[in-house]
């Protein structure tokens, strides 16, 4: 079984908007400046001298394979002859230093990934005896250099990301050593080469890449911390897989997702569908970005299921390995409400964690906290760039019945392959979140094929008008709306989108659980503070805090005067302003409230007043055993 869907690749698509604007201040901010050659010190990391003398086990060599991966598809689609020049420049030099055996990292040669590690000391989130990222940080390389040969067409970069894989054959299905045991999180921060593995299958065909594959799927169930497939096909909570690390666990069930791409072995699809839905339903911020943290040793762990604070981490990094996840399951399945978790994810957690300039990124972003711009090195500016460069290919698709429209997005797109080959659609729309969009379709030659236009799950259903008569436009299941006829040259499509603001309730409630002598249940409320926030569309809303206000603002108001304040008049994105018994709070989109300024302050969500219904003892929703 292949999948449902084909993204274009990075150089047939042009977005604009605020997306656009994005991704552009991505490519001339973050790509453009933080490696130029092969002496930035990103790229200095990988010297064979300095190599040599390397015993941190840091992971700092990640950025080049991020950097890679980022900067070849923005070059592509932004036709950057100075950045493909860089890109194709440094993954030569990569290519030139690589070992013989086909390592390389950063690390002195009695610390590689091919040496086995001494004992497993016992620890809270499974990490080696001795602290490593090498395997991880060869598994980015592999990926960046894939993207170089894209790119370039170069064979010395392919070649490069194939000897890694053979190295890495050579050490885990030969060698018989255990890659989790070259991770921590039991393992899941070496068991992402995965994704690497099943890449180099796809580009090179060759079966000793998938049968790494299959070796790392297994070497992860078989550890019992980690248990990887039996706990998916469990359907455990996110937060009981490993440690519950929220990056590293995207990334990994994303690679599986492609492996049974690659394979066409759909066993454990709906487990990861399971899986993607426990973390939609539970572990996503209002924004979209899996958050966790609360109370842990871990900033970076999702909360157990119950758990809900509106000061929760949101780590860039994860957000990056959610979109990526999302982008699978899309793949496969075909079902729009993928397409509606990349849109809320982009239009919010994304475009906010990013500064203005395109160079600073927040590590962490929160519901309700401060803005603070991480420093350097940190992995979050790196995946923040590659998370902004998998939105262009994620806007449009084809499969073998239609061509597809996901991102109501400005910019435009050249298909050249699927049912319409030389397909060009032109999308225009003006807004934040354009309620009025224009395509423009321009095929190579008039021709019939099925256009299929994404229902967006915020918008009462969609009017379509085709050269101004209009359509009926009931979706499908999957949440499209299908068109079939034959298409002229310059043929256009008028849509139009309706929402209201909403409000969004969540609440931090604890019941504590117990039987009686006689068997019977007792359940008593023993926490709730309730939230509300408010979405427009796509994207959630928040107010800028002034000093001496509180993280966690109250709204004194009822649930029914809030929502008859909700101005439906204008689009998403206009500011809304609340009169409360204080004065007036005005709420603007989460991505830019403050502005975007490094130390600003902001809240999305709200504390309720009490009610005489607190302390219930109702033991639906949220549980504690005792």
């Amino acid at each position: 079984m292949s999948a449902v869907l084909r993204f274009p690749s990075a150089g047939q698509v042009r977005l604009g908007g605020v997306l656009g604007e994005a991704i552009e201040a991505s490519r001339k901010g973050r790509l453009s400046h933080f490696i130029v050659d092969v002496h930035s010190p990103a790229i200095a990391l990988f010297d064979p001298a300095r190599a040599e003398g390397n015993h941190e086990g840091d992971w700092y060599g990640e950025h080049a394979g991020k950097w890679l991966i980022a900067a070849a598809r923005a070059a592509a689609h932004q036709g950057d002859d100075v950045l493909r020049a860089r890109v194709l420049q440094v993954a030569d030099h990569l290519a030139v230093i690589q070992r013989a055996d086909g390592y390389l990292g950063t690390y002195a040669p009695e610390r590689r990934f091919t040496v086995p590690q001494p004992p497993r000391p016992w620890s809270w989130d499974g990490a080696p005896a001795l602290r490593t990222w090498d395997v991880w940080t060869h598994a980015y390389l592999v990926l960046g250099l894939i993207e170089a040969w894209r790119l370039g067409g170069r064979p010395a970069h392919l070649d490069a990301a194939r000897a890694i894989g053979r190295l890495c054959h050579a050490a885990f299905v030969e060698g018989g050593l255990d890659i989790t045991t070259c991770g921590n999180h039991f393992g899941m921060s070496a068991t992402v080469l995965l994704d690497g593995a099943v890449e180099l299958f796809l580009v090179t065909e060759e079966p000793q890449f998938i049968e790494l594959a299959r070796r790392i799927v297994e070497q992860a169930d078989h550890n019992p911390p980690l248990a990887l497939v039996q706990r998916l096909l469990a359907g455990v909570d996110a937060s009981e897989i490993g440690t519950g690390k929220a990056y590293q666990l995207l990334w990994n069930a994303a690679a599986l997702a492609k492996l049974a791409r690659a394979t066409g072995d759909a066993t454990l699809l709906p487990a990861l569908e399971r899986l993607w839905a426990n973390v939609h339903d539970h572990h996503l911020s209002l924004g979209g970005g899996p958050w966790g943290g609360a109370g842990l040793r871990s900033r970076e762990c999702f909360n157990p299921p119950f758990v809900f604070d509106p000061q929760g981490y949101v780590e860039t990094c994860s957000t990056l390995a959610w979109l990526q996840f999302t982008r699978e399951l899309l793949a496969w399945t075909g079902h729009a409400r993928y397409v509606d978790a990349i849109e809320c994810t982009a239009f919010n957690e994304l475009l906010g964690a990013m500064a203005a300039d395109g160079q600073d990124w927040c590590y962490y972003s929160f519901g309700n906290g401060r803005r603070t711009h991480t420093t350097y090195w940190r992995c979050c500016k790196s995946s923040g760039a590659m998370a902004m460069e998998e939105l262009p290919m994620l806007a449009y698709a084809t499969s073998a019945r239609d061509v597809r429209v996901n991102l109501f997005v400005p910019g435009e797109v050249v298909f050249d392959d699927g049912p319409a080959p030389g397909l060009r659609i032109v999308q225009q729309g003006q807004g934040e979140v354009p309620m009025q969009v224009e395509l423009t379709l321009q095929p190579a030659h008039s021709s019939t094929f099925v256009l299929a236009l994404r229902q967006p799950a915020w918008s009462a259903p969609m009017q379509v008008r085709i050269d101004g008569e209009l359509q009926d436009a009931r979706a499908d299941d999957d949440g499209y709306v299908r068109v079939q006829r034959q298409w002229q040259i310059g043929t256009r499509i008028e849509i139009a989108f309706s929402a209201r603001p909403r409000l969004q309730r969540r609440a931090n409630r604890n019941v504590q659980e117990s039987r009686a002598p006689d068997g019977s249940p007792v359940a008593q409320e023993v926490l709730r503070h309730d939230y509300v926030a408010v979405s427009w569309g796509p994207l959630a809303y928040a107010t800028a805090l002034a000093e001496g206000d509180s993280p966690a603002p109250d709204l004194p108001l009822s649930n029914a005067s809030l929502d008859t304040q909700l101005d439906p008049a204008g689009a998403p994105g206009a500011e809304i302003a609340l009169a409360l018994p204080g004065g007036i709070r005005r709420l603007s989109p989460f991505w830019r409230v403050g502005d975007r300024r490094d130390g600003s302050w902001h809240a999305t969500w709200f504390r309720l007043p009490l009610t005489a219904e607190d302390g219930t003892t109702s033991p639906t929703n949220c549980r504690s055993r005792t």
